[in-house]
């Protein structure tokens, strides 16, 4: 196997271990610490804005022009919302999968579809994260840099700080319906084992037809942008009144971190 193929499974391989160490919460936790999880849901936010610019699109318009075909602009463009139309029509099939309502309340006997909802969600928003992790280490193929790779390490950094509150998402609420210990923390898990499937799918489809990595970075970044404004911006905003600043510290933090290692290196 092509080596930046196995670096991208072991990047994800690390993001899915993540999601696992976020759903072993259960086990030690009733509920995990709000302030904690909106800091580090802020982070990942923060991280995943800066590293879809300076990571992704960047590079992609670059590459764009390089290419000496379609206007640069109209590549990143038509990728980048690509990729956010994908995000969107995942959680357009939870939405109707749930028959048209966003509520998790329900009567005793849509437990079971409840659950399964639950993790259905969780693991649809992790194929497109998987996604951007293999890209981003595909896309160092044939012009390998320390910058680069800098870049492609912090995006699943920032994927697997992500990952941890989902893991948790996931593990916690089965606890509370009923399930052990055990099995809310093997369903919790689960739901992160698309990642290093979707890692490895997105770096070979780089590497082995090069000629759409500037399409495929800027997708992994319309991916990006949609998960942290739609998801992870307001869910880490929740408890804004009793912590105003917890989550936006983290936010800001994030997208300094990410653009001090891409500028520096860069």
């Amino acid at each position: 196997m092509n080596n930046i193929v196995c670096m991208a499974l072991a990047a994800t391989i690390g993001t899915w271990s993540v999601t696992a160490l976020g759903a072993a919460t259960v086990i030690f936790f009733k509920s995990p610490r709000t302030r904690l999880l909106n800091f580090m849901l802020g982070f990942a936010a923060g991280v995943m804005i800066a590293a879809s610019f300076w990571s992704l699109l960047q590079p992609a318009i670059e590459r764009a022009e390089a290419a000496s075909g379609a206007p640069a602009g109209l590549v990143a463009a038509a990728g980048f919302l690509s990729g956010a139309a994908f995000m969107w029509l995942s959680d357009k099939i939870v939405f109707y999968a749930r028959g048209g309502t966003d509520s998790a309340q329900g009567l005793s006997d849509e437990k079971i579809n409840r659950i399964i909802m639950l993790i259905l969600s969780i693991t649809l928003h992790n194929i497109p994260e998987g996604l951007a992790v293999g890209v981003a280490f595909g896309a160092l193929q044939g012009s390998y840099t320390p910058e680069g790779l800098i870049g492609a390490i912090t995006i699943a950094v920032g994927i697997g700080l992500q990952n941890f509150p989902e893991g948790a998402a996931v593990s916690i609420p089965l606890r509370r319906e009923g399930f052990s210990r055990k099995k809310s923390f093997l369903l919790g898990q689960a739901s992160g084992l698309v990642e290093p499937v979707a890692g490895v799918a997105g770096a070979m489809l780089v590497v082995y037809v090069e000629a759409i990595l500037p399409y495929a970075l800027s997708f992994a970044a319309g991916a990006m942008i949609l998960v942290a404004v739609h998801e992870l911006i307001p869910e880490c905003q929740l408890n804004q009144k009793a912590q105003p600043y917890s989550a936006t510290m983290g936010i800001v933090l994030g997208f300094a971190v990410m653009m001090l290692l891409d500028v520096m290196l860069g």
